[in-house]
């Protein structure tokens, strides 16, 4: 039988890369569902390529005016609009699998739908679990859902890890994430306050959305990646590491005790985790290029400890920071970090000033252990409204 599948995000460059895999499997995958924030003619093409049984769109007037062209044009398609009808296409019956690429913490409750339903969950949100912890590993747990990575770093360190997850905290040495280094890793760090959105978004190697091409520029990309490694894999945050490789081609490492390390390499596309997620524990054609030995560019690694680096890349250490604070810390982090970037893009702050708003909302926020969603979306708003604040003071 075909897998059912929802896009959450289907818009975004993982959620286009998944369809693109999907498409080149007919035989495999049916799509159920499709959900955007605002791109009303790119969600309307994708219903007529795709023809899910619903679309659903993150607002009323973006939800009507996709129904009316979804009319107009002939197709079938229900469209809804609300956070509730976002979590019904993530858990419904009729779906086997659910593609989670919703940007920020606004993914999350959806994310919990489908994991407490025991869906399939490709995470490609790494927010939920940032955002999340052990609530959402709880709803995984209680829910019997298949939990994978989309993150090309944590797919990575999935496939170079054994199969039994019983074993890992017998072999795992540590696991040593990849990281590009970005369009500023050798820019001169006395310039970073002058750097504009059009150069944050520039990256290297990806093609990625504005937010987390802007993360990518501050590393805070990694500081939640190194967060959702934590939970992901139950490793301690001492076993993690963080080093830059500029060419992107090794996506992440694994060391064991013995200390072989074990690592996957891969050209630089999304499309390579998503169809082995699709298809796990199995392999499908992902539409991306093959490596070519003969033509490879020399590997290089950086050391993040040398003084530019760590000046120039502050933010990473936040995830230490906040791996080893009160419960809730990590989701104080991400708030703070989504108020930022959404001021740095918006021209209100500068680049440089990202990580102050972190760092002062990660001081000025007390964390409760929270319990549930509510207790989350609470703690999260009230790091915005903080967050904000810096923001506000910085601005004027």
């Amino acid at each position: 039988m075909k897998q059912r599948i929802t896009v959450l995000g289907s818009t975004g460059s993982i959620g286009t890369s998944t369809l693109d895999v999907v498409a080149r499997h007919p035989d495999k995958f049916e799509v159920f569902a499709l959900s955007a924030a605002t791109q009303v003619d790119l969600m309307l093409a994708q219903c007529a390529r795709f023809q899910p049984q619903y679309a659903v769109m993150a607002s009323e007037p973006h939800g009507r005016a996709l129904a009316e062209k979804a009319k107009s044009n002939g197709l079938n398609v229900n469209v809804l609009w609300s956070p509730d009808a976002i979590e019904m296409i993530a858990s419904s019956d009729l779906v086997d699998t659910v593609m989670a690429a919703i940007v920020g913490a606004a993914g999350l409750a959806p994310c919990l739908a489908a994991a407490r339903a025991g869906k399939r969950l490709l995470l490609a949100n790494k927010e939920a679990l940032v955002v999340g912890g052990e609530v959402f590993l709880d709803a995984v747990k209680q829910g019997g859902a298949t939990l994978l990575p989309i993150d090309s770093e944590h797919s990575a360190i999935f496939q170079s890890l054994p199969e039994d997850p019983a074993t890992w905290a017998q072999r795992i040495d540590k696991i040593i994430l990849t990281a590009s280094g970005g369009p500023f890793r050798e820019r001169d760090v006395a310039t970073l306050r002058d750097v504009t959105p059009e150069e944050a978004c520039a990256h290297p190697n990806w093609v990625m959305g504005r937010k987390i091409s802007v993360d990518s520029a501050t590393m805070m990309n990694k500081a939640l990646e190194v967060i959702e490694a934590r939970y992901l894999f139950g490793v301690s945050p001492d076993q993690l590491e963080v080093v830059i490789h500029p060419q992107s081609i090794i996506h992440s490492m694994v060391q064991y005790h013995d200390h072989s390390v074990v690592a996957q390499l891969g050209t630089p596309d999304m499309r390579g985790p998503i169809a082995y997620g699709l298809s796990w524990p199995e392999r499908i054609a992902s539409g991306a290029a093959a490596l070519n030995f003969r033509a490879l560019p020399a590997m290089t690694f950086e050391a993040l400890d040398s003084h530019d680096h760590s000046e120039r890349f502050a933010g990473l250490q936040l995830a230490w920071v906040a791996l080893r604070g009160p419960a809730g810390a990590c989701a104080v982090l991400n708030a703070a970090n989504e108020v930022a970037v959404a001021a740095f893009l918006d021209r209100r702050i500068r680049f440089d000033q990202i990580h102050h708003v972190n760092v002062e909302t990660l001081a000025n926020v007390t964390c409760s252990p929270p319990a549930s969603l509510d207790d989350l979306l609470a703690l999260d708003a009230h790091a915005r409204e903080a967050a904000n604040t810096s923001v506000a003071r910085m601005a004027r």
